[in-house]
């Protein structure tokens, strides 16, 4: 395997794989040719066989390993389809296939007639009319090709020099010593492979990356190892597992770190730090979705939104706890003189209720003006009352020069302000409870939204293959047609009506609706949000036009 930065594509990587050669008698396994054939038809986006001076019916016999790909190679697990189904999905992976013919001796024609390196091979593919066995061996690989390849290309190569020396040591041989046509076939060759070669892509358009590429070859490497069939369905399930998770974790990392580097704690209010979080929950989803596939059933994408809901919830905690540490040492720095006067017995005097009043609003008037308290200050300020009305019965009991109904009226007085900032409290948390709920009900839609643009795009994805697909099959039915194969193309039917049944259930929406619900439903659980609310939510968002 040689990898190389693309030569006419940024960001892509030209991996170029190659098999020893096939049809070595001295190989132990017989099976050993069959399973590299495999190989590169699973990890290839284009795959190119190479023969030497014609494509005959001797090289066609040659590729015989192509009609084993149904016995080694599986679309979907075995529990879930038959060969025949199975073998027809293998089109909507399988590499574009190039013929390179070298040391090519013929002209190209027909009949007389100048013919195209693709129209050869084309001609060559053509199945010969008749039933016996003979004749279907004759047709097998041909068949096999047509069926699975919907992209062929042929190049043909002229010997690169006649001269004997060279050809022993054609490596080392210089370009200026080599045939001109050859040089010009081995550029138009390149040029193909460069501008027309295909990033390898499995079911639905994913797009295999480095990671991914080896993370198949092991899949598929192990399976055959174990006497098991390479299946592409657990090859992709197995990839998106792994992928899946990285994904998660990818997300909740961009999560904490920006959560950590936005919020300066404590926020001024808790709406500052849910619009913060509603911010990084939202990169976060889309760094998700980016990175996420085959998520079935979504559990990944519920597991990163019950871990975000835990870490805005911790975030939230760090919050108070910050507010609470910075208002505590606030008011004990404010309230010094306020104590020091108490152990002074400054307000152990006639009149001394009043002096320790006035003495105590002032502590709450310049703890008013501190800026940047945050959520907690209204209960710091709150708890620190309560401590001090031990201090303030004992000061208003001793003062002699207050009537008796004059301490009674200030008792009440003293508890009317208790209760009331008790109210203020009760409604602050009742007010911070409905803030979360509409924050959480924008966040969530947003989510919904997110996700309902994934499914979108991807069964947008999944309709162009199958629609690819069906247009291959229907190709294939028509040369059947033409080469006069009636049975085979009635047989083809069966297929292309299951592809259109297919197609039409792709194209029905209503399914990405159900899916959307059965989210909600789960992360409902997950939020403890009402029924009522998620289920407005989804609807609201199911039934926006595309």
């Amino acid at each position: 395997m040689w990898c190389v930065p693309h030569p006419s594509k940024p960001n892509h990587t030209l991996v170029l794989l190659d098999t020893e050669g096939l049809g070595d008698v001295e190989k132990g396994d017989p099976k050993n040719d069959s399973w590299i054939f495999a190989l590169a038809v699973l990890l290839s986006s284009t795959f190119v066989y190479n023969s030497m001076s014609t494509i005959n019916n001797q090289a066609l016999e040659q590729l015989h390993y192509v009609t084993e790909l149904t016995e080694l190679i599986r679309a979907k697990s075995p529990s879930e389809s038959d060969e025949i189904e199975d073998s027809t999905e293998f089109v909507s992976f399988f590499p574009d296939f190039v013929w390179t013919v070298r040391d090519f001796t013929l002209e190209l024609k027909v009949d007389e007639h100048t013919i195209t390196e693709d129209e050869y091979l084309e001609n060559a593919l053509k199945l010969i009319p008749g039933g016996n066995p003979r004749i279907e061996y004759f047709n097998r690989p041909r068949e096999c090709i047509r069926h699975f390849f919907p992209r062929r290309k042929c190049f043909v190569f002229d010997r690169p020099t006649n001269d004997k020396n060279n050809l022993a040591h054609i490596e080392e041989v210089p370009d200026e010593l080599l045939d001109h046509n050859f040089l010009v076939q081995v550029d138009k060759f390149c040029s193909y492979i460069f501008s027309q070669a295909k990033a390898k892509t499995l079911i639905q358009g994913i797009i295999v990356t480095g990671n991914r590429l080896g993370t198949l070859v092991k899949t598929y490497v192990d399976a055959i190892n174990s006497g098991a069939v390479p299946c592409l369905e657990n090859a992709v399930t197995t990839l998106a597992q792994r992928e899946n998770l990285v994904a998660v974790q990818r997300a909740t990392d961009h999560y904490s770190q920006q959560m950590a580097q936005r919020v300066r704690f404590p926020t001024e209010t808790l709406q500052e730090l849910l619009d913060v979080h509603a911010t990084c929950e939202r990169e976060s989803i889309a760094i998700f979705l980016e990175h996420s596939f085959k998520d079935e059933n979504h559990e990944f994408c519920k597991k990163l939104m019950e871990t975000i809901v835990k870490m805005r919830e911790d975030f939230v905690l760090q919050n108070d706890e910050a507010s609470v540490k910075y208002c505590e040492a606030e008011l004990q720095q404010l309230s010094k003189p306020l104590m020091q006067s108490i152990s002074g017995g400054i307000f152990s005097v006639p009149g001394g209720h009043n002096l320790y009043l006035e003495a105590r609003k002032k502590v709450e008037e310049d703890y008013a003006q501190v800026p940047r308290k945050g959520v907690k200050a209204n209960e710091v300020l709150q708890s620190f009352l309560q401590s001090q009305a031990p201090t303030e019965e004992s000061i208003l009991q001793s003062d002699k020069a207050l009537t008796d109904r004059e301490k009674a009226m200030a008792v009440e007085r003293a508890k009317m302000e208790a209760i009331e900032k008790e109210k203020e409290l009760l409604e602050e948390k009742q007010k911070e409870q409905q803030q979360k709920m509409e924050a959480q009900e924008r966040i969530f839609k947003e989510n919904i939204e997110q996700l309902k643009e994934k499914m979108e795009k991807d069964r947008e994805a999944l309709l162009r293959e199958q629609e690819r697909v069906l247009a291959h099959k229907l190709k294939v039915q028509e040369q059947l047609l033409t080469e006069g194969f009636k049975k085979k193309s009635e047989k083809l039917n069966h297929v292309i009506v299951k592809l259109r049944k297919n197609i039409e259930a792709t194209k029905n929406r209503s399914g990405i609706s159900i899916i959307l619900d059965e989210i909600g439903n789960s992360v409902m659980a997950i939020l403890g949000t009402p029924v009522r609310l998620i289920n407005a939510v989804v609807k609201a968002v199911s039934s926006k036009p595309k």
